[in-house]
């Protein structure tokens, strides 16, 4: 984390309490992500026009076997939710949901964060994969979604095949 915020703020020396502060929300996010059994967490630092494209995806791995219509019966009045059809993963429920955040409170943030959850049965597996994106940019967020629903639909299973033990290579 520090290396990234040393990046991030590279050549910006007049700024030490906005550095911290994104130390600190950085820091929340990943502790955030692990305890909810997060795996991957991604983070985007893009501009367009000079506008950072604040945005995340934590990865999660939860191990209950439930297919998409489970899911979308055990979010409902969470949010906008619904079945969808991802080109090359198949059936997941997703579910769409604004919040001001504990983390935005504390920042003084008055946005409220738009996240995206899709629930992904594993084929052959007694798991869920959970992909969460996040935002905070409320000004931006329907064109944010359309980003989050097309990183989504990349989604692509591949199938390993496990070495037996003593099995040559």
């Amino acid at each position: 984390m520090s290396a990234l915020i040393r990046r991030q703020f590279a050549g910006v020396d007049d700024q030490p309490i906005l550095r911290r502060m994104a130390e600190e929300q950085l820091l929340g996010t990943a502790e955030a992500g692990a305890g909810q059994g997060g795996v991957v967490l991604y983070l985007s630092f893009l501009e367009a026009a000079g506008i950072p494209l604040s945005a995340s995806l934590l990865v999660s791995r939860l191990y209950e076997k439930f297919d998409s219509l489970d899911a979308v019966a055990a979010l409902a009045g969470s949010g906008e939710v619904g079945l969808v059809t991802l080109p090359a993963a198949g059936r997941a429920a997703r579910l769409l949901r604004r919040e001001q955040t504990k983390e935005s409170r504390r920042l003084g943030s008055e946005f409220q964060d738009t996240i995206v959850e899709y629930f992904i049965p594993v084929p052959d597996h007694d798991e869920v994969l959970m992909l969460t994106f996040s935002t905070p940019l409320e000004p931006i967020a329907e064109a944010m979604v359309e980003l989050f629903d097309a990183v989504a639909g990349t989604l692509r299973w591949q199938h390993r095949v496990e070495k037996t033990k003593g099995a040559q290579e």
